[in-house]
């Protein structure tokens, strides 16, 4: 869910229980579109951080300490002259919009109490940080608008501020049965939108949450809405309402199935039942877990976007290698042919004169006639060294090119399982490990990071560590760097290795101490090398149920060949099991 009008509600109720009185000791711009204000109140410091980022307007009480620039932007001192020391008189949501108004009172330049709104609007792309006088005009915003980005309002020094009405929506806190009844069932459209679309501040995902608690599919016609469906609708409706007038929020966020963050809300919704969850006692953990592990996440597929364009074109090239190789291996098939006519020339060729076009004999091997082209050009007999010239040149490259579409091949699955390491990337070290495996491999140019004495800094990514539903400890090399530690460091020759069978895929480890192994973990440590694998789709789900082959070994029969590539290995002797990607029952550390 995005900062609909409940979460804006839930996090006014929050801001103003912890901030209204409060003085506001310190202000930092550390980003572009974003504040850092120092609230002292209660005995309590709280910094209070505001983005009007229009892919991540934000508003919530944070922990997190921001650098800021060595000198501060305009508009920051802006603030510090007209908020400075200012006492946080009031903190509301106007309409249920998604806006929040903090009302402050400062002495003025003259000694007299001045009122002064600092407004943010959490409106996506429409996001801004507006101060305003007493009189409702614009003092300045972090975002300057201008009638050549918006024709609806500008948003500039001097302007009256207002907020454009938004046409057939009214405040959900005043809604009523017969708003209900004439307005949104009468709307010629699904039930869900009809509510979300007559409602301010109202999300797809609490509409729909309405419409099940009222046993309404939200994608029902509003047409075939009865009296009674719609009395149960306003019903649920108000179960919301009265969780907002009362301030009993219960943050919640919610979890894929591959553990990361789905969405989240101020009240427990029933669409999301079948996700894992967690509540906060506050939105402003919440929104800090939540967005914190979103930025994670988008800051790393950034990061990693040149490297997969590195991958990608590396992957391109060795298959249109493996294409043409595919193609000289097709136009050499016949070479023997071109033997065995330079041995029938070398039998027969006396039947012919020079000059002659053709030589027809029986092949001694089929027991069939054969038409043999001879070159006039040449004497019948020279005929047969050209044969088996041409012979001798395919062979040759029929051979080299068998050589070389290995080497593809083994390139190929090489690349492909550095790709997969790249979805398995959580931080900038493990990126780290893949670009260095890049370097070393020839598809980027090497770079020196920084270090002490000028060498080297070398990055150290941490494998992933599982525990068995029996005490076991597994872990995952999450690249190829990972991989060989994992195998050839880590290991001991007791402990017992897993892989995906024949594709690109995680060295699994299971610690055995010398302990007996119980079959439950093997399973477990199956499922962990199937999840991790090319089997598995880059977004790593949980699976469908469907079962795969997995290699296992004690790890002294894993061996690595002289020269070979990173995360190669070779075993002789293995163990077969199968098993599913669904590892949403192994315990993550």
């Amino acid at each position: 869910m995005s900062f609909d009008g409940s979460v804006v509600a839930g996090m006014t109720h929050e801001l103003k229980n912890c901030l209204t009185g409060g003085y506001i000791t310190k202000i930092a711009q550390p980003e572009k579109d974003a504040l850092v204000l120092t609230v002292k109140n209660n005995r309590t410091q709280y910094k209070l951080f505001l983005s009007a980022n229009a892919s991540l307007p934000l508003a919530y009480i944070t922990s997190e300490n921001r650098k800021s620039p060595m000198t501060a932007p305009n508009f920051c001192m802006l603030l510090r002259k007209h908020l400075g020391n200012a006492k946080i008189l009031e903190v509301y949501q106007p309409e249920f919009e998604r806006i929040i108004r903090l009302k402050t009172e400062h002495l003025d330049e003259m000694g007299d109490l001045s009122v002064k709104y600092l407004v943010i609007e959490l409106m996506g792309k429409y996001s801004n940080i507006i101060l305003l006088d007493d009189g409702e005009r614009v003092i300045d915003s972090i975002k300057h608008v201008s009638m050549l980005v918006s024709s609806v309002r500008e948003i500039l020094p001097g302007k009256d501020y207002f907020v454009p009405a938004q046409e057939g929506r009214i405040n959900p806190l005043e809604a009523d049965i017969s708003y209900f009844t004439n307005v949104i069932a009468a709307k010629p459209t699904s039930i869900g939108k009809a509510v979300y679309t007559s409602l301010t501040g109202f999300s797809p995902q609490l509409a729909n949450e309405i419409c099940l608690l009222s046993g309404l599919d939200a994608d029902q016609s509003t047409a075939s809405l009865s009296e009674a469906d719609i009395n149960l609708l306003f019903k649920s409706f108000l179960i919301f309402i009265n969780y907002i007038k009362n301030g009993q929020f219960s943050p919640i966020i919610y979890y894929s199935k591959n553990g990361t963050p789905k969405s989240f809300a101020v009240f427990k919704l029933h669409i999301y039942d079948n996700l894992e969850n967690k509540t906060f006692p506050d939105i402003s953990p919440l929104l800090e877990e939540f967005y914190n592990s979103k930025d994670k996440s988008d800051r790393i597929r950034q990061k990693s976007t040149d490297l997969k364009k590195l991958i990608t074109n590396a992957i391109s090239r060795t298959a249109n290698k493996l294409d043409i190789f595919a193609k000289q291996l097709r136009d050499t098939e016949n070479r023997d042919k071109y033997r065995i006519y330079g041995e029938l020339i070398t039998t027969y060729g006396y039947q012919a004169k020079d000059g002659d076009k053709l030589l027809t004999c029986t092949d001694y091997y089929s027991g069939k006639e054969v038409n043999i082209t001879l070159d006039t050009s040449i004497p019948v007999m020279a005929n047969a060294k050209k044969y088996f010239d041409k012979y001798a040149r395919q062979k040759r490259t029929y051979e080299a090119v068998l050589i070389q579409q290995d080497e593809a091949k083994l390139e190929l699955n090489h690349l492909d399982s550095i790709k997969m390491s790249l979805d398995m990337a959580e931080n900038e070290d493990d990126l780290a490990e893949i670009r260095k495996e890049l370097e070393n491999a020839g598809y980027a140019k090497k770079t020196v990071l920084s270090g002490k004495k000028g060498k080297a800094k070398e990055a150290k990514g941490t494998p992933l560590h599982f525990i068995s539903s029996d005490g076991f400890d597994i872990f995952v090399g999450k690249n190829n760097i990972q991989n060989d530690y994992l195998t050839f460091k880590l290991a001991s020759n007791s402990d017992w290795w897993f892989h995906a069978k024949k594709c690109a895929g995680s060295h699994v480890l299971l610690i055995t101490n010398g302990k007996e192994v119980p079959d439950r973990t093997f399973e477990e440590a199956g499922k962990l090398a199937i999840h991790y694998s090319s089997v598995n789709t880059s977004s790593l789900p949980a699976g469908d149920g469907t079962k795969y082959e997995v290699d296992y070994v004690q790890k002294k029969e894993v061996k690595k060949p002289n020269g070979a590539k990173p995360g190669f290995v070779v075993y002789y002797t293995n163990y077969s099991l199968t098993a599913d990607s669904d590892i949403s029952g192994i315990r993550q550390i």
